[in-house]
């Protein structure tokens, strides 16, 4: 076995020959005794989906049977002998939808056109002398990747009659990232075009196919209201939420440890568990698999390889578009918190921004967020999510801090913050009232929110989670403080914040005195005593709209 990892293959066979490989054919041992006419499989990106749909393909695939099967020699599927029975038995149709993306629907048409003509010239092989004259003209227009585009609503569907009728056998169909057209037609606002389109294209081939023999389906997101599978009832979906195969997609806690014996790092497991373990899946325990590669690869340093991948800019963009009230809640994941909410696996794009529910469910299958525990009830799922690990905080993080950024700021936000931890009142004065002015939207501040203000001031800790223990709403003296930090170096200052909202900008100088004098009221300060924290810098802040006020004192 070789010892280097795959960062970027997902194609079976080229893993097999020259890369390290985490064996997961266990997962066919059990789907092929067992599966529906058509399977979808959601889960996160870069969660091993492509390179299991390529196992599929090698273990099935009818042409080059014989030599395939050597790919398996070894693993957990060669010691199944009615799962080998299978192997090289049956045509196979592999189809990615990850490149079919556009900023426009024309765009996108081409790429349909281009992707298309390349998969039938894979099976050129299939045009015969004999053949229809009208089969024969339809198969060459999309060979040529001319013709008119709604004529390719069929195209899946008539290439496995094609191969039906010259296998004599049933194809498998196996589609990759059916979801990635939908996703760009969403961010690009042509929804509905491609809507339209693709519920013909996916029902044409799916349903009462009498040429399927069964399909298998990747995705993020289960997309059903828009009825993009035509009411297709020989459906199962496999979900975070729903696991019929645990093991297959990431790597579980086993993978990991064998991983870590093969490379003799067995003194990384709990660093690998603190920064990529902590996804829960139906409540099995997952690892991202990319980033434990990636881990590997780069001799066991622990960075945020995910947030590289394809796709991690719909966090920034959900951030950027979503209420304060949202906001203050995400937010308080970085310290630790929880948020509980009802998840709905049939969430769909266009509705993610109309209700928080459809917002925390888009951040669990996209892998952002994960569950900590789910109950079921006559409404649905009830969900405590949670961020899974360290990788995890360190994107967010990064996507809050950007928020807080802006070519017209004299002063950076670390800047700022390193003026609260030190007590430097005229610069967190001038400092806080710039960011209020060029950052918050006067829609978000006329509200007059406290909350919006708390989760502003919040966001802008993510700059202190090195140094710090953020916490917020917590309970010490006889009262919840809004922020406080707790310095992980002894020796160093606390720091306590309290906001206000006042309705008139004339009486937020009493109203900041009045904040810091809550402080000590409620005491406030009992937390940090009890932490052995002697140097507090106490904040009392008060804000109306735009206008903001800062009162300090130092204990």
């Amino acid at each position: 076995m070789r010892l280097v990892m795959p960062i970027g293959y997902e194609d079976f066979a080229e893993v097999r020959r020259d890369y390290y490989y985490v064996d997961k054919t266990g997962f066919l041992c059990d789907f092929l005794k067992a599966h529906a006419k058509v399977t979808l499989f959601t889960r996160p990106r870069r969660f091993g989906k492509t390179l299991m749909l390529s196992t599929l393909r090698y273990f099935l695939g009818i042409e080059h049977a014989e030599e395939h099967r050597a790919l398996f020699d070894g693993l957990r599927v060669a010691g199944d002998a009615e799962a080998m029975a299978m192997q090289g038995t049956r045509p196979v149709v592999f189809l990615s939808l990850k490149g079919w993306k556009g900023d426009t629907w024309e765009i996108l048409q081409g790429r349909v056109q281009r992707q298309l003509s390349e998969l039938f010239q894979t099976y050129d092989f299939l045009l015969k002398a004999d053949m229809d004259a009208t089969v024969r003209a339809h198969f060459q227009d999309i060979l040529s990747g001319k013709g008119a585009f709604d004529d390719r609503v069929d195209a899946l569907a008539f290439l496995l009659r094609l191969l039906e009728a010259h296998y004599g056998k049933k194809p498998v169909l196996l589609l990759d990232e059916y979801d990635a057209p939908i996703q760009s037609a969403w961010e690009h606002q042509y929804y509905d075009d491609a809507i339209d389109f693709f519920r013909e294209f996916l029902s044409s081939a799916l349903k009462t196919n009498p040429s399927l023999d069964f399909a298998v389906l990747t995705g993020v997101l289960r997309i059903t209201k828009e009825n993009i599978f035509s009411a297709l009832n020989n459906l199962e979906v496999d979900s975070v939420f729903r696991l019929g195969h645990p093991e297959a997609f990431g790597f579980t806690a086993a993978d990991v440890e064998k991983i870590a014996r093969d490379f003799h790092r067995e003194d990384k497991l709990l660093e690998l568990r603190s920064w990529y373990d902590g996804y829960r899946f139906a409540g099995q325990e997952i690892y991202n698999p990319w980033s434990v590669v990636n881990y590997f690869y780069h001799d066991c340093i622990p960075e945020t390889y995910w947030v590289n991948t394809s796709g991690n800019a719909i966090l920034g963009e959900m951030l950027r578009r979503s209420p304060g009230r949202v906001l203050d809640k995400l937010e308080s994941l970085l310290t630790g918190g929880s948020i509980h909410t009802r998840v709905r696996e049939d969430v769909i794009y266009s509705e993610i921004y109309k209700n928080e529910y459809n917002l925390y469910t888009m951040l669990v299958t996209t892998g952002y967020l994960t569950t900590q525990r789910v109950e079921n009830g006559e409404l649905g799922k009830k969900a405590e999510l949670v961020l899974p690990n360290k990788e995890l905080r360190s994107i967010f993080r990064m996507e809050i801090i950007d928020r807080y950024q802006s070519d017209t700021m004299d002063i950076e936000l670390e800047d700022l913050m390193q003026a609260f931890v030190t007590g430097d009142i005229e610069t967190v004065r001038d400092g806080l009232a710039q960011y209020l002015l060029v950052l918050t939207s006067s829609f978000d501040a006329a509200k007059g929110h406290e909350s919006f203000y708390h989760g502003f001031t919040l966001g802008m800790t993510a700059t202190l989670l090195d140094r710090f223990h953020i916490r917020s709403n917590h309970e010490s003296g006889y009262g919840r403080y809004d922020i406080a930090a707790f310095p992980k170096h002894a020796g160093d200052a606390g720091m306590v914040i309290e906001c206000k909202a006042e309705e008139t900008a004339d009486a937020l100088e009493a109203k900041a005195e009045e904040a810091l004098a809550q402080i000590e009221e409620k005491d406030y300060l009992a937390e940090f005593r009890a932490r052995g924290i002697t140097a507090v810098h106490q904040y009392g802040i008060a804000f109306c709209g735009k206008k903001v006020r800062v009162a300090i004192r130092e204990r």
